[in-house]
């Protein structure tokens, strides 16, 4: 059953998008006077762009981007700690916006250079990482859990043991807190808990559940799967969806297992030092433009947080109707979002470092 769907997605992706009228009276967005031959710096994830994201905006405005990559929360928040490498622009998610301010990383934004943040749905706006979004606004949002090769899990996966308990490859993700967030939900404790012996016995959990694991993916996982060494591959959803519609096949799954997995938000903030804040600015409001919005989660197979986007009709159907992209409110009951902890972060880190080092990784 789960082939046929994932066939009858790839075909409809195939077939020509009706633009609504709506859509179709849209104004392109518009720079503001001021920018030519200035640079704007932007350090995001990989994969996480429509191929016209960048040239659009440079040549609306006349301006350079340059586009760094970082690999995981962790190391990007490394890096600009040790003082900007001249970066404007950082795309964290929730957790590492609320330690950014906390480190006083973060610029507070003018909303009023940011007109578009109109078309923010509303459950990005005001948020508990971030009240009254004074430093960051939504970029991409979506879930942390199974991308899978149907001939190795002919039933599918419903839960987390069906993967720690396969016989075959599989990998983990480099990211930390949400890798351990899996174990102290499967071992029955709150996945942000602010109990060291808990963090503990989740990377003991981790450990003692390795023995399939033969890579942890810096955020590439999705690749191992398109390429056969492993069976299935803790990864992003959008990576994974990415790989799904290249394949145009009924190869490859993506499942939320029913102990529930980590819903996300990642963000765009400026930097406290950045050497560009207006055109920082500038590229933020772009990028809420419900067209542009669009276009990334068209191509990379993420959730928009543009409401705008959704309601002229924007957002590919094939997407907006899979509760594994956009989840039913039944299944948004069961997933969990990474809170800021910054009295136990460090034994966060420590127990990652401790399972990575005792299982090769």
């Amino acid at each position: 059953m789960q082939k046929a769907i994932l066939f009858v997605l790839i075909l409809v992706l195939s077939v020509a998008v009706v633009v609504p009228a709506m859509a179709q009276d849209l104004e392109p967005w518009v720079c503001p006077e001021g920018f030519e031959g200035q640079t704007l710096s932007v350090f995001n994830w990989s994969t996480y762009l429509a191929e016209d994201t960048i040239p659009n905006f440079e040549a609306a405005c006349g301006v350079t981007v340059e586009y760094s990559i970082f690999e995981n929360n962790e190391a990007m928040l490394s890096r600009v700690s040790q003082g900007n490498q001249g970066f404007d622009i950082v795309v964290p998610t929730d957790y590492m916006v609320a330690i950014m301010i906390s480190e006083g990383l973060l610029l507070e934004l003018d909303h009023s250079k940011i007109p578009n943040i109109a078309n923010v749905a509303p459950r990005f706006i005001d948020v508990a990482f971030d009240p009254g979004n004074a430093h960051s606004l939504p970029y991409q949002w979506g879930t942390l859990a199974v991308g899978y090769r149907t001939e190795a899990f002919p039933d599918g996966i419903t839960s987390w043991n069906d993967v720690f308990s396969h016989d075959g490859k599989v990998s983990w993700l480099e990211d930390p807190r949400n890798m351990l967030a899996v174990a102290l939900v499967m071992i029955g404790y709150d996945p942000n808990t602010n109990n060291p012996d808990e963090i503990q016995e989740a990377a003991q959990y981790l450990i003692e559940n390795s023995g399939n694991v033969v890579a942890i993916a810096q955020d590439d996982g999705q690749e191992l799967l398109a390429q056969g060494e492993v069976d299935a591959a803790i990864e992003y959803h959008g990576d994974i969806y990415q790989v799904i519609f290249d394949c145009e096949c009924e190869d490859f799954g993506y499942a939320l297992p029913s102990e529930g997995s980590a819903l996300w938000t990642d963000n765009m903030a400026i930097l406290k030092d950045a050497p560009n804040p207006d055109l920082a600015h500038a590229f933020m409001d772009y990028i809420l433009h419900p067209q542009v919005g669009a276009d990334i989660s068209n191509a990379t197979s993420f959730s928009t947080p543009n409401a705008a986007a959704v309601e002229l009709g924007l957002i590919d159907e094939v997407l907006l109707n899979d509760p594994n992209v956009y989840p039913s409110a039944e299944q948004m009951a069961k997933l969990f979002t990474i809170a800021e902890r910054p009295d136990v972060e460090q034994d966060y880190n420590d127990a990652w470092e401790e399972v990575k080092i005792l299982i090769g990784g």
